[in-house]
């Protein structure tokens, strides 16, 4: 293993010395190629610069206390690439594919993988861009599937603790009908201005409401919302929200432990009505809510008292991330070993 601080990564880019690509000509995948460079020899007028083509996905592999190397849920990644895809005139990377590459792209820089003791990953970036030059508004002809890796610590400082969130009203980070259900660069890009806003008035992140009516809780950040409630695990329903991966592992696990899920609108006003809440998704797994202030209206919700995450928020993320870990049992198959 590489001789590095493991226990006070950040959550950010480190150079490893592997990346693996793919490149869609002629209307084919060619084969997988090898890669220590960490640049792009690409043309100016390159779709993805000018039009948006480009995808990305983000999940993790994990160093276990077995001494086997997992990574989770990877076929779910596939998946919402594909989606992605078919959502923005891309080819689709195949699950065969995709899982071939992140296994590669991990044995290659497996010297990178945190120890377990450290709380730290390997966080897995695959990106899905085209590549041929045009100047009009059309889907391009050639593309490139690059997948890197970095290791990673915790998303926030202070790891699994509760964060304040803000309402802020003055921007949508998607449409209804827009592309907030596809993991694109553009939702991001226009998440930033509001996301800047929140950090410069001390919040962790920043809350939008649906870009319709401005009624229901839509995401938060980048993150999804949960709310716990009456042993009921309440999440939000909308087509502009993308669909996590994290949010899905914890409904599933919710049921597990004889909770009801709902997926379904959210009024802000049911804010008041719940125990805990929650953000969540593949870099925090859990972001435990201490309160949502409303600018607008001088609100405040809050969900914990003694500033600490809640019972249920801890049994959940304790669990899912002893799944990752292979410390608990894998009932539902989710994660795969791709290092004995």
């Amino acid at each position: 293993m590489k001789d590095l601080d493991w226990s006070n990564l950040g959550f950010g880019y480190r150079r490893t010395d592997y990346n693996v690509r793919c490149y869609y000509r002629d209307g084919k995948w060619g084969e997988i190629e090898v890669c220590s460079d960490e640049y792009l020899n690409l043309h100016m007028a390159a779709t993805c610069l000018h039009y948006g083509q480009e995808a990305f996905e983000g999940l993790k592999a994990f160093r276990c206390p077995d001494g086997k190397v997992r990574v989770f849920r990877m076929d779910e990644n596939a998946a919402r690439l594909q989606s992605t895809c078919r959502g923005i005139l891309m080819p689709e990377v195949s699950t065969e594919l995709f899982e071939e590459m992140v296994t590669k792209v991990v044995r290659l820089n497996q010297e990178y993988i945190p120890t377990y003791e450290s709380g730290a990953s390997l966080y897995i970036r695959p990106l899905l861009i085209g590549t041929s030059a045009q100047v009009g508004v059309h889907p391009a002809s050639e593309y490139v599937f690059i997948i890197f890796v970095t290791p990673v610590g915790p998303y926030f400082k202070g790891g699994f603790s509760t964060n304040p969130y803000v309402i802020i009203r003055d921007f949508d980070r998607s449409a209804p009908l827009g592309t907030g259900k596809y993991k694109v660069g553009g939702n991001y890009a226009a998440s930033m201005q509001a996301n800047h806003l929140a950090h410069e008035k001390g919040y962790a992140c920043e809350f939008y409401l649906d870009a319709k009516e401005k009624k229901y809780m839509d995401e938060c950040g980048a993150a999804n919302f949960f709310g716990i409630k009456n042993n009921t695990y309440v999440t939000p329903k909308s087509t502009s929200i993308l669909p996590s991966i994290t949010n899905k592992s914890l409904m599933q696990l919710a049921e597990d432990f004889g909770m009801k899920v709902e997926r379904r609108q959210i009024p802000e006003e049911e804010l008041d009505t719940f125990e805990e809440a929650g953000a969540c998704g593949t870099a925090a797994v859990i972001s435990p809510i201490s309160y949502i202030d409303d600018l607008d209206t001088g609100k405040r919700f809050t969900f914990s008292k003694d500033g600490k995450p809640g019972p249920v928020s801890h049994k959940l993320y304790t669990h899912l991330r002893n799944i990752q870990y292979g410390i608990e049992p894998d009932t539902h198959g989710w994660t795969k070993v791709v290092i004995d």
